[in-house]
Order: C-alpha cells, then structure tokens, then sequence
C-alpha cells in the first residue's frame, strides 16, 4: 500500500496546485467537448438527458413520463433526446421501420431487467431468433379461436362482477380496483379454470402492491441495468433489495402450484394450462417445464394489469363523454332486442357492434396502458430520422401515448375523445400506428384474450348498470410505472330497470 501511494503521489500533488478555477474550466471543457462530438448533439432534449441517464431515472420514479414525452414532443418535434445514447421518435416513417416485423432494431438491454435468468420470457426475449421460435410454440393457444373456447370463464366472472356491483349500488365504488379484481379473476379462470375469488372478498391478497412495486422498480432500474446485475451479484451477500426481482410472490406460488398439480395427471379442463401443456407434452425439447410455469405466470403478471387499466379507461371516457355512452347504449339495447345480448354476450356478436369497438379503440388510443417508450438498438448501419443521422448503437423508441396523439395519422382533433373517427372511411393509416398492445412481431401476445374481455364485460355492465362518475369534473391521478393507472376512479352504479323486448 504504501509503494502505491508513492506511485500516485506526484498525481495528487499535481492536482493539489491546480487552482479551483482551472479545476473548473477543465471540467466545463470536458462537459463542451462531450456536448459538441457527441454524435447525438443537434438532438434537441433537456440538458440533464444529454450527459446522464439520470434524467430517465428521474421520471421513471415520479411516474410521469408518458406527459412528459408529449410535452417534449410538442416542444423540440420529432426527436428528443433522453439519454447520453437515447432518443424518443414520433416520426411515423422510422416507427414503421423500427418496429416491423424482420426489423433490425432488437430490444435494447432496458427488457434485461424484466427477463432476468429466465430462458422463456416473450415479453422480455431480446434475441429475435429465439423469440420467434419461442412464440411460433405458444401462438396458437392465444389465438382468437381460442379465446371463444375459453369465453365460459369469462362469462362466469362477469356474472360475478354484476353481482358484486348490484351488491354496493348507490355506494362509492373504486372502479379501478374492481377492474382489477375482474381482470385477476378472469385469467385464474381462463389458464387454471379457478378464479383467484378477489372478487368474492373484495379485495386482492397483498398481491396487487407487491406488483405495483415490482414495476415501479424495474421502470426505474431498466434505464441502468448494470444496477440490476450488480444487485444480482450481490444478493447472496445483502440480500434482495428490489422490487421487480420478486415480482410474482404468492400469484406464481399459485401458478407452480396448479401447474404442478396436473403435471402427473390429465385433466378435462379445457383451459389455457391445459393447451400450454399440450405443447408441452407434444415438443417438450423445445417447450420445456419451465416455458409452461413462465407463460402461466406471464398471464397474471401481464395480461391482468394491461386489461384492467383498459376497462377503467373505457368506462371513465364514457362517463366524461354522456353522448358517446347514450350512443353505445342505444347499440347495446338494439342488440338485447334482437336476442344478441342476455346475461352474456358471445364474442363473435360483440365483435358486431361497431360502436363498442370503436369506443374501445378509441379509449385505447388516449390512453395506452403502456406509456413508456419501447425501446430499441439502432443497428450497426444506423438510421436518417427528420434530417438527422441516428447511429448505431444508439437505443431509441417510440412512446404509444405521443404517436396516438399524433394530428397527421388520427386527425386534427387527436386530443378529443371522438370514436366516430374508428367508423369513418379507410382506417387503415391509424391502424398501423395503433400500438397500444405493441408492434410487429412483438405485438402483445395476451391481446385478444384482452380484448375479448372488454368486449364481454362493457356492455353487460352498461345493460345492467347506468354508471356515473363520482366527481364528474375531477380528473383521477395517473401514475406511469410501465403502465398507466388511474388512482382514485370513484363512481356510483345504479340498477337499470328490465328493457322490454320487441
């Protein structure tokens, strides 16, 4: 020790005469030099973001990043810079190219933190190879003829949810924790044909903060994921002191549990385990033990959240625009008219009412249950973007709440809640760019089983129920963590009296 201090003395000394001012102005030197060679330079963006992925951290934790990318947007245009090596685009041209399928842009190391050790993770596989093979497996078991032979599971806990609401009529209700309860209820019946029964208490298990935490940490730690793997490191030493590394808790003790539970014996249940294992006894070299518990576990973690954000969405949308709900009732009453509609609703004929579907597209598109850039890697040859040069290696996205609100694909008035837009002329354009359940090949594979929900549970509570919110000129408080939640969606139901049929 003491021949390195010898070794390092006349650095230290040297640096001990210089004055506080040169220290300084080497610094700032330092800062310029950096400022003017970067290759990201002429990208507008704030000043933090330029020389530290701080700023991303920063917002990441606040919980407001999807407001703060469309303020940015509106202020420097198609281009932002959020970190030394980030950018966000909303340039439809390079969006097309970067997320299309067979796109040389591969997640960037942002999914790492999500993935983990785990060899079979859809969601978070940044090799493209493997994910397509992986997704070729399991596609089919999410596909929508599937979902219709899953629709009795869903039918029963929308006869839960009715029952529950007629249960608290006149009460305040938090619509944004029964839209999750409904959702978690659904997919325990949908993959294991047993409904976790949140909806009969009231109340989840604990399990709904333990994932809050989860995303909340792993939103933040996924812009240093060298933080993430130096934990990983460590945590035979210190222990585990991060959210998203045990994110599942006693939901994926459910799912290894029933999983387990049928691993030795055949079942007549014709559910989502039921055909993960299928695969898995079919190709179990490719599809392995562990494919089957990650796909089952993936359904809670994943596809609850994302629906549940969704049903609050529509549901606050139709109460803040009364002639769009009068609209989509007058479509629903005329479907119960003509049979289409009893305590249940087949999917096929809810996929017929245009209205619904357009009010849920368009819900979708203001807001987006993911409302954080999907992040991408620039490929080696690098990308021109609005008079610009992009070079490889550079990690760059798209936020889906910034490209929804653009004017030039959904119109001059992308602000307003306007379904109508859904049903007018060639939608093909806002098709395109519609990516709230993701883009390409990496598109959300839960999404059908999604969407067959909401279109199930909408307009049964609608028939049943008229609904109003509890404060009608109050906005409820969003926090992105990943996803988009609204805190504090309070409304009142009340029972609708019996509508005769023709």
């Amino acid at each position: 020790m003491e021949s390195l201090a010898l070794f390092f003395k006349p650095f230290f000394l040297g640096v001990s005469l210089l004055s506080p001012h040169i220290i300084v102005i080497c610094i700032v030197s330092i800062i310029l030099l950096y400022h003017i060679f970067s290759p990201l330079s002429a990208v507008p963006g704030p000043l933090l973001a330029r020389y530290s992925s701080l700023w991303l951290v920063h917002h990441s934790r606040k919980g407001d990043m999807h407001q703060k990318m469309l303020s940015l947007h509106k202020k420097h245009g198609k281009l932002v810079r959020t970190g030394p090596n980030e950018v966000s685009t909303s340039d439809p041209v390079a969006i097309k190219m970067i997320y299309a399928s067979g796109s040389k842009f591969r997640k960037s190391d942002w999914y790492s933190v999500w993935q983990g050790h785990r060899k079979f993770d859809l969601f978070a596989e940044r090799n493209e190879d493997i994910h397509r093979t992986q997704r070729r497996l399991v596609s089919r078991a999410y596909s929508m003829e599937s979902m219709k032979q899953l629709e009795v599971g869903v039918d029963d806990a929308v006869k839960v949810f009715l029952g529950e609401m007629a249960k608290r009529e006149g009460e305040k209700i938090d619509m944004g924790l029964w839209a999750q309860l409904f959702a978690f209820d659904v997919i325990g019946a949908v993959t294991f044909s047993k409904r976790f029964g949140f909806m009969d208490a009231g109340k989840d298990d604990g399990s709904f903060h333990q994932i809050d935490n989860a995303l909340i940490s792993a939103s933040w730690i996924g812009q240093m994921p060298w933080l993430y793997w130096l934990h990983d490191y460590l945590s035979p030493v210190i222990g585990n002191w991060l959210g998203v590394t045990a994110r599942h808790g006693s939901l994926r003790s459910f799912a290894v549990k029933e999983t387990e539970s049928r691993k030795s014996r055949g079942s007549d249940h014709k559910d989502m385990l039921e055909k993960l294992l299928d695969i898995h006894h079919s190709k179990p070299a490719e599809y392995d033990w562990n494919g089957v518990l990650s796909m089952a576990t993936s359904n809670i973690f994943a596809g609850s959240d994302t629906t549940a954000i969704s049903i609050s969405a529509v549901l606050y949308h139709l109460c803040k625009f009364p002639e769009c709900k009068a609209k989509l009732m007058d479509e629903i009453l005329d479907r119960a008219n003509a049979g289409q509609i009893t305590d249940s609703i087949l999917l096929v004929d809810a996929m017929k009412m245009p209205y619904l579907q357009a009010c849920m597209h368009e819900v979708l598109r203001l807001h987006p249950a993911v409302g954080m850039a999907l992040p991408r890697v620039v490929p080696v040859e690098g990308i021109h973007i609005d008079g610009k040069f992009i070079p490889g290696g550079t990690v760059i996205g798209t936020n889906p709440w910034v490209i929804h609100r653009d004017t030039n694909i959904f119109g001059e008035d992308a602000e307003t809640f306007r379904p109508e837009r859904w049903l007018e002329g060639d939608r093909g354009h806002m098709d395109r760019f519609f990516i709230a359940f993701g883009a390409g090949a990496r598109v959300c594979i839960g999404k059908n089983l999604s969407w067959m929900e909401m279109s199930k549970l909408i307009p049964l509570v609608l028939l049943n129920f008229d609904i109003e919110l509890e404060d009608p000129a109050g906005e409820p408080k969003q926090n992105c963590w990943w996803f988009v939640k609204q805190e504090g969606l309070y409304m009142r139901v009340k029972r609708r009296e019996p509508t005769p049929t023709n």
